[in-house]
């Protein structure tokens, strides 16, 4: 190997070593960035711990202007109990999350927390709302429910023969899939029905039509065709409605509910949908549908859509579930006494427990929390469980469709909700943190 050679081997081997311990820094960082959320929760009042174990310091303070009110910060080492600081003149409080962190703050108020890994390098930049201690009833009750939207939603963009014989799509390239409909020359649009009445009456003249696309709303304008049949057509499937089952995860003592752990969706596009109203109804189990690995089960449940069985008015649909107000009876007939919250950081992996109605009643299943992600990109899958009750998994395979929302208990709190199955392993299912519900 001559000189030239050599150099350009060493200058390859260095390259490598370099690549290879950027890769190892990268990992580094990024498995420690997940050790600590970016949102951290509270209770005022209450010294709570936090055993994040990463080399990760840093600030905590409400501005760099205004006083902190954290009464006190004590980190915590095998040898010794030190308070870094206290009192309520400090404008930062210094934490050192390499050690058990202990904090406690007074008042319900926010504040920031400024962290560095090894005390340099950039980490994040945390926010820590405090909050007042929460009671809920956790419920499992089977719920159906009924949504209508607010205006029409488009759920596909079609095309039709008109009288000439011709392929028309007059909507094309003017409405997307996923768009609101919410007036027509000014008019509310109530439902599809309307609508479709609006347009045949048309006559062919152009529409402006108000629509709500991405959150933002704006008035488009567009030409009827008319079809073989000479009626007038926009060449667009609409939708108005959304009905189904889930659980009720939880109810409050003011009568607000939380149910599902997941928003609705429309089925065409996935879209969430746009609430006008909704109302729950009281439902009954008839037909389980047992899940296998690579095929989910499924609750059917018979609903009869009457105003005695109406049981709760839904007032939020979000990706974080549907909330609203249940009935007074609901509150009244509850199976279960009101727990605690477990928020986050203090939810353990090991055995917990569900409740669900697959047997009829209200009942605690056990399960197992396999894995706790603190910063999940998304909210829905903060949790995984695996259910090991011997009852359930003979009953329904594991997780089906239709328990979403069925509250999870650890440690007689109320820590979360189901929200999706695994599909690969149906014993094995998603759930949400309850303090991600509960920001509604």
């Amino acid at each position: 190997m001559t000189k030239r050679q050599e150099r350009k081997y060493r200058k390859f081997l260095w390259a490598l070593l370099l690549m290879g311990v950027s890769a190892l820094l990268c990992n580094i960082y990024f498995s420690y960035w997940q050790k600590i959320p970016s949102k951290i929760k509270i209770r005022a009042g209450v010294e709570q711990e936090f055993d994040f174990r990463v080399p990760v310091s840093g600030e905590i303070y409400r501005t760099a202007e205004e006083v902190a009110a954290v009464s006190s910060v004590t980190d915590v080492d095998e040898e010794a109990e030190q308070v870094l600081s206290g009192g309520e003149t400090a404008e930062s409080i210094h934490v050192n999350f390499a050690h058990t962190v202990r904090l406690k703050a007074n008042e319900v108020d926010t504040y920031q927390m400024d962290l560095k890994l090894f005390g340099v390098l950039p980490y994040k930049n945390v926010d820590v709302e405090v909050i007042q201690d929460k009671m809920l009833i956790p419920s499992g009750l089977p719920i159906g429910i009924y949504v209508k939207t607010d205006g029409v939603l488009v759920v596909g963009i079609g095309e039709f023969e008109n009288s000439e014989g011709n392929t028309i799509s007059p909507a094309r390239y003017v409405l997307q899939k996923g768009d609101y409909i919410l007036k027509c020359n000014g008019e509310t649009v109530e439902n599809k029905k309307q609508f479709i009445s609006m347009v045949e009456s048309s006559e062919g003249e152009d529409l402006i039509l108000t629509i709500r696309r991405n959150n933002e709303v704006t008035d488009v304008m567009v030409s009827p065709g008319a079809n073989q049949m000479q009626e007038w057509k926009l060449g667009i499937w609409i939708r108005d409605n959304a009905q189904g089952i889930g659980t009720m995860t939880y109810e409050g003592t003011d009568n607000s509910f939380g149910a599902l752990g997941h928003g609705i969706n429309d089925v065409d596009t996935s879209i969430l949908m746009n609430l006008e109203e909704g109302t729950l109804y009281k439902t009954e189990i008839v037909g389980i549908t047992r899940g296998a690995n690579g095929t989910p089960g499924e609750l059917t449940g018979y609903i009869e859509y009457d105003s005695d069985n109406v049981i709760g008015e839904i007032t939020e649909n979000t990706a974080e579930g549907i909330f609203g107000v249940c009935d007074n009876e609901l509150i009244e007939n509850a199976a279960f006494d009101p727990v605690p919250i477990a928020l986050k950081q203090e939810i353990e992996l090991g055995p917990a427990q569900i409740i669900c109605s697959v047997s009829g009643e209200p009942e605690f299943y056990d399960v197992e929390i396999v894995e706790v992600d603190l910063e999940h990109e998304n909210v829905n899958r903060g949790i995984v469980i695996r259910v090991v009750d011997e009852k359930l998994l003979m009953l329904t395979g594991g997780i089906i469709q239709g328990m979403s929302g069925s509250p999870i208990i650890q440690n007689g709190k109320l820590a979360g909700a189901v929200t999706h199955v695994l599909v690969n392993d149906s014993t094995k299912g998603y759930g949400i943190f309850i303090e991600e519900m509960l920001t509604h």
